[in-house]
């Protein structure tokens, strides 16, 4: 890996053999995986996060197919970024809401949460059905830069976890669940919104969103928050929808 970082060039990855592409109807994906038995510090979080990779759980990758390159990575520039009528709305709709950062550490709360959200929003996924397992696997990671951010109503229900990851030039926003009988108050927007100003308030640049497809519905909310850059062609760039894919 060409990185200034003398410990990320001795990394060891993985391929994965090709399996259903979880985005995109009638395609095959394969996925590059960093080795699990890999030390990952800070150091190497970022320098991977700098070159299009992810996490999930315990691991770090990226997609890595040899005849599409759909998925690219993209992240906010919270310095350009200016709220639209209708974030600043939901913004105003839920500013009755208290909000505390907590370690990944398993609540029973929180799960009960987790089930009914995959349960009644991703149904058709692969993720369906919740089980506890599953959720301690992906969520709950023993790291210092990893952490869940709650959210309550004035009675003091939870309505919305966040899990982020703070990098040294941004924070990644991992994974958001919320109770979806809460719908006038667009709990998913909110809680990007809210890591966007925690950004802002930490002096960190960017806001990473994860994976973007041009194909892709379920991705279309992203384009929401600009200015956007993409990790394309190897460097991060401005974003145009129109010139990707």
């Amino acid at each position: 890996m060409n990185t200034s970082n003398s410990q990320a060039i001795t990394l060891r990855f993985y391929k994965t053999l090709p399996h259903t592409c979880s985005y995109l109807d009638d395609q095959e994906a394969t996925t590059l995986f960093l080795d699990p038995q890999e030390i990952i510090t800070a150091e190497v979080y970022d320098a991977l996060n700098q070159r299009g990779f992810r996490r999930s759980g315990q691991h770090l990758y990226r997609p890595q197919c040899s005849f599409c390159n759909a998925c690219q990575s993209v992240r906010l520039n919270i310095a350009g970024f200016k709220p639209s009528r209708q974030q600043q709305r939901t913004l105003k709709r839920n500013q009755d809401l208290s909000w505390q950062v907590v370690p990944t550490l398993f609540k029973h709360e929180h799960y009960q949460l987790y089930e009914h959200y995959i349960n009644q929003r991703h149904a058709d996924g692969d993720m369906y059905p919740a089980n506890e397992e599953q959720f301690r696997s992906f969520l709950l990671v023993d790291k210092a830069w990893a952490s869940l951010v709650e959210f309550r109503n004035p009675t003091g229900k939870l309505v919305a976890v966040a899990a982020i990851d703070q990098l040294k030039d941004g924070l990644s926003a991992i994974y958001t669940f919320f109770d979806t009988e809460e719908k006038k108050r667009s709990l998913g927007v909110f809680a990007i919104l809210w890591q966007l100003q925690q950004a802002k308030h930490l002096q960190l640049p960017y806001l990473y969103l994860g994976y973007w497809i041009k194909a892709c519905k379920k991705m279309n909310y992203k384009q929401d928050y600009q200015p956007l850059e993409i990790f394309d062609q190897h460097i991060w760039q401005p974003f145009n929808k129109d010139s990707v894919g």
